[in-house]
C-alpha cells in the first residue's frame, strides 16, 4: 500500500514522540552525531523498521458522489 504524505508524517511524528519519550530506536545504529527524534524515526522509516500500522481510508463510492 502508497501511504500518502500525510500519512507518512503521522506516522513519523508518533515514532518520533515515542523516542523523545525514552523509547529505544528499532534494531539500527543511529550515528552518534543523530540526536532529533525526528531524523532516527525518519531514519527508521526509510529502513522499514517502524512496526506495521493499520490505516483506515474513507473512499467514497461513485454512486454516492453523483448525488
Amino acid at each position: 500500500m502508497t501511504l500518502t504524505k500525510f500519512e507518512k508524517a503521522r506516522i513519523i511524528g508518533a515514532r518520533a514522540l515515542q523516542i523523545s519519550m525514552g523509547a529505544p530506536p528499532v534494531l539500527i545504529d543511529v550515528p552518534s552525531g543523530m540526536v532529533d527524534p525526528v531524523d532516527i524515526a525518519m531514519l527508521e522509516f526509510e529502513n522499514n523498521l517502524i512496526p506495521p500500522i493499520t490505516i483506515k481510508r474513507n473512499i467514497p463510492s461513485s454512486q454516492e458522489s453523483g448525488k
